[in-house]
């Protein structure tokens, strides 16, 4: 087309004329550089690539050629300038420095590319001769090497050929060859800028179709050459290391993509299949093995996989080979449902399955015309002189025979079987999502011409489907449910059994292997594998032979067992895993106290004194105020598999075992016994049961025992069976079929989308219910929980091993009893209610004793299933749980308590349950039987016979008595709101009688009912009433009897061990002291109450002549609660003071307190004798100082030694100073406390001189451990005689200050006469009455500082009286 010939056209047009002018002056000036680039150094084009980005594209195109000629020049130019020297006619080269520059730069190239790119993208060729030009030079720029051509030019040269393929488009005959290409690719997840035909502007040439002329032999090499360029170019830049660019390879994998989409004919592609297959094959290994650099590309893998499907699917198609597989194909029509229309309709929706507002694309024709071209008349391709490539006519063609097709597919096989299950664990989420992509079009287009291929496409796509991510998952799921239709499935029955045969043989070797990450995908390959299978061909194929039964869950045994090479430690393994410091859930209820009680009263917050790891734990999540099962995630990773795999490992293995039940459920027609394959893995805890009665029949050591039977193998062999046992059970629950329905049914999640072609909902998982499955289950669990309560807990947990055997046996005895606990909660959450009705009471007591394991993992995973017990048994709480299971087990705690010998761990459960489930309140009166065996343990016999158990047994009794004490608080409360009630009556009663001239308070004085009495109708009072008052006035008093009756119990037992040697059991013996003297102190004030209401009952009893009444309140006398205190008080007293006698700082320091405490309770006038005759060992205590020690006068004295002490009395050498002064200060604060009430001050009133002289003594010494102390016991003994302490404070100030006293009144004498001056220390009027001390030097300082202080409280109490 000439110049004036398009300005004339555009001429009218003043727009179009301007920009011809313009395009016009860039094209001169490139013309101009291209003949002479010496004169002009350089040319700027960045204002032709401008102008024709923004030029209309139907002027561009009737200017293209006079663009595209510039063009053409300069990339002659270019790639001229940088092809590599050639020798001349005298044989030498044209040798070039590296350093000199090229004559069309680097800049000016690389922006004519881009020129030419967008002319292009907006132009279609108008001739044939065009496109050969086109491609030949652009084949030359794409020959250079990465040594001679920059990064940016190669990738332009590229970028040019895709945009000059995408500009060619199919012609207007419909029975050209054209039409069986795709416009695009056909796996493209993207879209790309594909020019429009504009047939209207542009005139084609009769019988020339591009396309067409691809397809054609003519155009063979010119296909094959650029098939070799564009995988060379990626695969040289991949060579190059970090230097490489991966920009060029995606741009190189595209295009050939584009320009296989473009052939699309199998004919004219098939003979480069294995030259291509297996360079896209290297391409991919490299990818596997790179993570960085050019090679590592996750974009570029994702084409190369992209485009090597679609190579097979151009090639290897069904539709192109249907007369080599005629015999074949009438399975085709079976497959292609009508809802899913063709395979490449198919194709189309998959690929805009993530987009739902995608536009769809143009769809491709479904039939293949496989005639070859015969319009197509044009010159051999590359025939001029300088092309570089042969002038003779290469016919690459290749006879698709059933031979070659079988050949062929298996080579492509053995490829895409090293390639393509390893990218379906790929890290890159992209490279997945392109192997699902071309699984999908394989399977679609080539189902029959690879069929050998079809089990390892299925494989992938079960990988797939169990990915991490949605995007990939979703659809996979999507694909194999409509693959794995009913009317395909028969056709794949065999290849699924074989795929189940392999990776269940493969398993171990995998699990066991060093990939972790081959092992996951294994494992979910595996259950993906059983769930697409269905339950049916599950059981038939795994399940219904009992030898393959057994092989399938030895296999898992092997997987799950533990390592048995481990010789590691027990606290090594567990730290492994990231675990609290120990916190119990129980331990949060008993922190947060018990709310619900019945008189809706605030409730106690108990303290557990001898669990401080728990009790820190529960502080740290007193947030939790609310508890549900679901909180647990049961069943659990067991402990030992830490070191066999990771967590996504087991839940692989672990679901597949869960397939395994959920199939004998699941299926209603399966004919498998549930027992039968249970049996399998009971075998081996059978075993180990039978061995550990064969010891107990020979009457065996464990020692010899281990030696014999080699017990770590066994006890590994049963805890995985335990395991599989466990996961199997669970399998049969609604749970297992809630979470694979979710798991692999997420893609119904998109049905609504209606492109999207996917089959229904797998229904063949969901539970089969009926009453004969559930019986079923119901009597497996009786058989395994037989087998898991019966004598395997006999194994001593904490027995230790010798030296020569390794530490693994007492870590798989941990771990056997953790998973056999967990068994039960998974039990508990199958059968929900039922459990609770049919196997409670079996587990609950095993639960309980498993509290107190020194196990952390044993004793959370008890707590644990106490946990979910409750929760599905409906009650809130493991509290509410145990009240109401609780004569049941007190039942179980008093039987085996009267056998010690076979039950020595009961005491210590005992304290757990009623410690760690903090319910001993409300079940008190059930707690009498057990508390009157365990007082005649705590005897001197029963400690003497059993002396490792006195401190459980304490444990136990300091948990009875704080529920003691906690019921005894609300006593006295409940029993005035009763007493209350009664007066209320008593006002109704006298409002309500008839005979206005009788007086009812005379008439309830008891002088008046011996005489008179008044009749019910008369007075208006309902008999039933007051039956139901003297009623419940009876069951008041058993209730308070039976907690004073537990009290006076408890003091029975522990007061001898006030006086032990041993710290441990005397600190608790005191707690329990101090809890049962305020047990009684609150029953003796409730029964002063109840006593007034008793006598208002029998009033009114005897007044209305209510008999049986009387008789009622007389017969529910049980003995005497108004006088309990005092005696047991009186029994108290020589234990405490032999337990000061002792001298033990510790046990001393916890019994002042004590002291001070039953004082205070019991009163002070009971103890005014019992201090003035034991004071001396309290006194002794403050007579000599921390750091100055006494001179003993009886060092020689042997003292006699009693046969039951298990050593000598400590000596005082042995205390610290910190002790003694913590002593001292103990005793000092005791002082102040009994002294400041004026109730229990009358204790200290005939010692009140020696008290008064040591405590002035102590604060006059400056002692500064002790001066806060001294301080508040000084005062409280001034709110005692506070002109005594002053007198004793003055005599020492003024005898050192030398100051003359005044007195304020005339009348009154001189200090100095009534208190003379001390000449000596010794003088003092405090050492006078308190006695001489030891190391209380006296220190100015802090005399003048009490005297000041006392001073000041005296005045202030002369001015307030």
């Amino acid at each position: 087309m000439e110049i004036e010939d398009v300005s004339g056209i555009w001429a009218e047009e003043g727009e179009a004329s301007s920009v011809f002018a313009e395009l016009k002056f860039c094209c001169l000036e490139l013309l101009q550089f291209v003949q002479n680039p010496s004169l002009n150094a350089s040319v700027d084009l960045s204002r032709l690539v401008d102008l024709l980005r923004a030029c209309p594209e139907d002027l561009l195109q009737h200017l293209f050629e006079y663009v595209l000629f510039p063009l053409l020049l300069l990339l002659d130019a270019a790639v001229e300038s940088r092809a590599s020297p050639k020798a001349d006619s005298n044989g030498k080269d044209d040798v070039r420095s590296p350093l000199m520059p090229h004559r069309v730069s680097d800049v000016i190239a690389e922006t004519g590319l881009h020129c030419l790119e967008e002319l292009l993208k907006k132009c279609s060729l108008v001739s044939l001769s065009q496109m050969t030009i086109l491609l030949k030079k652009l084949t030359y720029g794409a020959m250079l090497p990465p040594s001679d051509a920059s990064e940016e030019f190669r990738e332009g040269v590229i970028r040019c050929f895709r945009a000059l393929l995408l500009s060619l488009h199919p012609c207007d005959d419909k029975s050209c060859t054209c039409n069986q290409s795709s416009n695009s690719p056909m796996l493209l997840d993207c879209e790309l800028q594909v020019p429009s035909a504009r047939n209207s502007v542009v005139r084609y040439q009769s019988n020339e179709c591009r396309i067409a002329f691809l397809q054609s032999q003519s155009a063979s090499v010119a296909v094959g050459h650029w098939l070799s360029l564009l995988l060379n170019a990626a695969d040289s830049e991949a060579a190059r290391g970090h230097r490489g660019s991966a920009k060029i390879r995606v741009e190189a994998f595209l295009s050939l993509r584009v320009l296989i989409a473009k052939v699309g004919a199998a004919d004219a592609l098939g003979f480069f299949l294995p030259g291509v297959v297996s360079q896209f094959a290297k391409v991919l290994h490299t990818s596997r093995l790179m993570s960085s650099g050019a090679a590592g590309s996750t974009e570029a893998s994702d084409h190369a996989i992209r485009g090597l499907a679609e190579f097979l699917m151009t090639v290897l198609s069904d539709d192109a080979n249907t007369s080599e597989y005629h015999a074949s194909v009438g399975g085709m029509t079976n497959f292609r449902s009508d809802e899913s229309g063709t395979a490449d309709s198919f194709l189309q929706n998959l690929r805009i399955m993530d987009s739902k507002h995608r536009n769809q694309k143009e769809s491709i024709a479904s039939e293949s015309n496989t005639e070859t071209v015969s319009n197509c008349t044009s010159k051999p391709f590359f025939e001029e002189k300088n092309s570089g490539i042969s002038g003779t006519r290469a016919l690459l063609h290749v006879n698709r025979t059933p031979e070659w097709l079988e050949k062929t597919s298996m080579q492509v096989n053995k490829l895409l079987l090293a390639t393509f299950p390893n990218m379906c664990i790929h890290q890159g989420k992209r490279l997945r999502q392109a192997v699902l992509a071309s699984i999908q079009g394989l399977l679609v287009r080539c189902t029959y011409t690879l069929k050998g291929s079809r089990s390892m496409f299925l494989e992938c796509l079960y990988v797939l489907a169990c990915d991490d991510t949605e995007e990939v998952s979703m659809p996979a799921q999507a694909f194999l449910e409509f693959f794995l239709s009913s009317k395909m499935q028969y056709s794949l029955v065999e290849d699924i059994v074989g795929i189940l045969d392999r990776l269940i043989e493969k398993l171990p070797k995998v699990v066991l292997g060093s990939d972790e990450s081959l092992a996951v995908a294994h494992s979910r390959q595996l259950l993906a594998a059983m769930y697409y299978s269905g339950p049916q061909l599950v059981n038939n194929n795994l399940l219904k032979s009992p030898i393959k039964a057994a092989r399938l869950l030895e296999t898992f045994a092997v997987c799950l067992s533990p390592e048995s090479g481990f010789t590691g430690s027990l606290d090594k393994l567990v730290c492994l895993r990231p675990r609290s410091s120990g916190y119990l859930h129980s331990i949060t209820e008993l922190n947060s106290g018990w709310t619900e009680t019945s008189t809706g009263n605030a409730a106690l917050n108990l303290v557990v004194h001898d669990f401080p790891r728990e009790q820190t734990a529960a502080k740290e999540v007193e947030h939790q105020t609310k508890f549900s099962y679901k909180d647990y995630e049961l069943p659990r990773m067991p402990p030992w598999f830490v070191k066999v795999g990771s967590f996504d490992l087991y839940q692989g293995l672990s679901g597949v075992v869960r397939l395994v039940g959920l199939s004998l459920i699941a299926d209603s027609r399966t004919d498998v016994s549930l027992s039968n394959v249970v049996e399998v893995p009971l075998g081996h805890l059978r075993k180990l049961v039978s061995e550990i009665r064969m010891k107990e029949y020979h009457d065996e050591r464990w020692q010899q025992w281990y030696s014999r039977t080699g017990f770590g193998q066994l006890l590994r062999q049963a805890s995985t069976a335990v395991c599989i046992l466990n996961e199997m059970i669970y399998g049969m629950s609604d749970h297992t079929a809630v979470d694979f329905a979710n798991m692999f049914n997420r893609s119904n999640t998109r049905q609504d989308d209606g492109d999207i072609p996917c089959a229904k909902s797998n229904s063949h998982w969901q539970l089969y219910h009926q009453r004969g499955a559930m019986d079923q289950m119901i009597e497996c669990i009786d058989i395994i929980l037989l087998e898991y309560t019966s004598e395997v807990w006999e194994l001593p947990v904490e027995h230790k091993l010798s030296s020569v055997q390794l530490d693994a046996e007492d870590i798989s005895k941990h771990f056997f009893c953790d998973v056999i606990i967990e068994g039960i909660g998974i039990f508990a959450k199958c059968l929900q209610k039922d459990f609770a009705s049919r196997f409670l009471r079996i587990s609950l007591y095993l639960l309980l004793e498993n509290l107190i394991c020194s196990n952390y993992e044993v004793r959370h995973a008890a707590d644990t299933v106490l946990q979910i017990i409750s929760s599905v048994s409906g009650y809130p709480k493991v509290g509410h749980l145990i009240v109401e299971n609780a004569d049941y087990i007190i039942d179980s705690f008093s039987r085996q308590l009267r056998h010690l010998d076979l039950n020595p761990h009961i005491p210590n459960v005992l304290a757990a349950m009623l410690s760690y489930v903090g319910v001993a309140h409300k079940i008190l009166p059930l707690l009498e039987e057990p508390m009157r065996t365990v007082s005649l343990e705590l005897e001197i016999l029963g400690r003497h016979r059993h002396p490792e158990l006195t401190m459980a047994f304490l444990k136990a009794v300091a948990e009875i008595v704080k529920a003691a004490k906690y019921e005894a608080a609300l006593l006295p409360a409940q029993a005035e709101s009763y007493r209350q009630q009664i007066d209320a009556k008593l006002v109704d009663l006298r409002n309500n009688v008839k005979d206005e001239e009788l007086d009812i308070d005379f008439a309830l004085d008891s002088a008046f009912h011996e005489t008179q009495s008044i009749s019910a109708s008369e007075s208006g009072i309902d008999i039933n009433e007051w039956e139901n008052i003297v009623y419940n006035l009876n069951d008041r008093k058993r209730y308070r009897h039976i907690v004073a009756s537990l009290a006076s119990s408890a003091l029975t037992c522990v007061v001898p061990l006030l006086a032990s040697q041993k710290e441990a059991e005397c600190l608790i013996a005191l707690d329990i002291t101090a809890d049962a003297v305020m047990t009684l102190a609150e029953v003796e004030n409730a029964y002063k109450l109840e006593k007034e209401v008793k006598a208002a009952v029998y009033q009114v009893a005897t007044l209305c002549s209510f008999f049986h009444l009387r008789d009622t309140l007389d017969s529910a006398e049980q003995g005497s609660d108004e006088n309990r205190l005092l005696p047991a008080v009186n029994k108290i007293w020589p234990f405490l003071v032999a337990s000061v006698r002792n001298r033990n700082p510790v046990t001393v320091r916890r019994c002042l307190p004590v002291i001070s405490h039953v004082v205070g309770v019991s009163g002070g006038d009971f103890f005014s004798r019992r201090f003035k005759v034991d004071g001396p060992h309290f006194w002794k205590l403050l007579t000599t100082s921390p750091f100055t020690r006494r001179p003993n006068s009886r060092d020689g004295e042997i003292r006699l030694q009693l046969p039951y002490r298990s050593g000598m009395t400590s000596q005082e050498d042995s205390i610290s100073e910190g002790s003694s002064l913590k002593v001292q200060a103990a005793m000092l604060n005791m002082i102040g406390d009994i002294s400041r009430e004026k109730r229990t001050a009358r204790a200290l009133e005939a010692v009140l001189k020696k008290v008064s002289g040591l405590v002035v003594g102590i604060a006059c010494s400056g002692v500064s451990g002790l001066r806060d102390a001294s301080t508040n016991a000084l005062l409280g003994l001034a709110t005692m005689d506070p002109d005594l302490v002053w007198l004793l404070a003055a005599d020492v100030y003024y005898s050192m200050t030398k100051e003359e006293v005044r007195p304020s009144l005339s009348h009154l004498p001189e200090l100095v006469e009534i208190l003379p001056r001390a000449k000596s220390p010794k003088e003092y009027l405090f050492v006078q009455y308190g006695g001489q001390t030891y190391g209380f030097d006296i220190d100015f300082s802090s005399v003048e500082s009490i005297f000041k202080r006392l001073n000041t409280l005296e005045f202030c109490s002369e001015t307030h009286h």
